[in-house]
């Protein structure tokens, strides 16, 4: 079976570590199965720092796929130092709200040793994942620039600007109202080599409980990739990230403010909307919750990623709502 996953960071990365269990994979590295997993993987998230280029959400699905990550933060390298972090703010380096590890760096060193060398971030992707194994094929939505920027009022002037999505959510918590979000480029781009395909030729599409607008919503803003979405004869089913009228994780609820949607399953859901001009054949929601998506069919499930197994049991659900055994 073919499975694609639409992906954003930790919450999407989790929720593949259901899929492959679901698929009778282990969670960590490879592993035999007549299954094909590719997880379309968000990067506008992507920029340059201290010279390297940094893809987050790439990166937090390898190490959490290949047994890298830090499970407790969900990002980042297990067994950190941040020797060079501390160095730089004795420089007075700036930016100094993005903290980077001495093991996360050697990745960007080699990514962006790569990319200056003309590769393009899917191939770089692919290279780095040599070392990772990490059982699903990883492409990144575009190998074209593009990054998510929020149009704020600077605290300190006043006036209106966008700044890249990293400074208003790592340095800034989400905190500062945002005007709007803009997924820079992304009209322009292309999707990376295999994205199209991937998606015409599965036979299931799953969107990940990740946040809907600057993940999902970053994916979808390459036109190609709703293209390929019209296109694909696979039933799409996604899983709602929003449990109680809260983002299970992360700042959501700024996001889908800053586009006028309101923080509750329903209103996700209706927001990617029924196929053929919307997204959705089906829509997981939690058991608390309740949804009506017109078009499309509707399930309430446990939706806490507690841990693989219930990650795994809601990966099922999904499967089952779009009608795809996985016995």
């Amino acid at each position: 079976m073919r499975v694609v996953v639409i992906v954003g960071g930790v919450g999407g990365a989790r929720f593949l570590l259901g899929v492959k269990t679901a698929l009778g994979l282990p969670a960590i590295g490879e592993g035999a199965a007549p299954h094909e997993i590719t997880a379309i993987v968000n990067n506008g998230d992507d920029v340059w720092l201290h010279g390297l280029r940094i893809c987050p959400d790439l990166d937090t699905c390898m190490y959490t796929l290949g047994g890298g990550i830090d499970t407790e933060r969900g990002w980042g390298r297990v067994g950190e130092t941040w020797v060079v972090k501390d160095e730089l703010a004795a420089y007075g380096a700036d930016p100094d709200w993005f903290g980077l590890g001495d093991k996360d760096i050697a990745t960007h060193l080699i990514r962006t040793r790569m990319l200056r060398a003309g590769y393009p971030l899917s191939a770089v992707t692919e290279a780095l994942c040599d070392r990772w194994r990490p059982g699903v094929r990883l492409l990144p939505t575009t190998d074209d620039r593009v990054e998510t920027h929020v149009v704020v009022d600077d605290p300190d002037s006043g006036e209106r600007r966008a700044i890249h999505f990293q400074e208003w959510w790592v340095r800034h918590h989400a905190a500062l109202p945002a005007h709007s979000i803009v997924a820079v480029g992304a009209e322009e781009a292309n999707p990376a080599p295999g994205v199209a395909e991937a998606i015409t030729d599965a036979d299931v599409v799953l969107l990940a409980p990740s946040n809907p607008v600057v993940s999902i919503g970053t994916v979808l803003a390459v036109p190609g990739v709703r293209t390929a979405l019209a296109k694909t004869e696979a039933r799409v089913v996604g899983v709602s990230p929003i449990v109680q009228d809260r983002p299970v994780r992360g700042m959501a609820d700024a996001c889908l403010a800053a586009i006028g949607v309101a923080t509750t399953a329903e209103a996700v859901g209706r927001h990617y909307g029924a196929r053929p001009d919307g997204l959705l054949d089906g829509w997981l929601v939690h058991t608390t919750d309740s949804a009506e998506v017109p078009g499309v069919r509707v399930r309430a499930v446990p939706l806490l990623m507690s841990s693989v197994d219930a990650t795994a049991d809601m990966a099922r659900a999904a499967f089952d709502l779009a009608g795809v055994s996985v016995e």
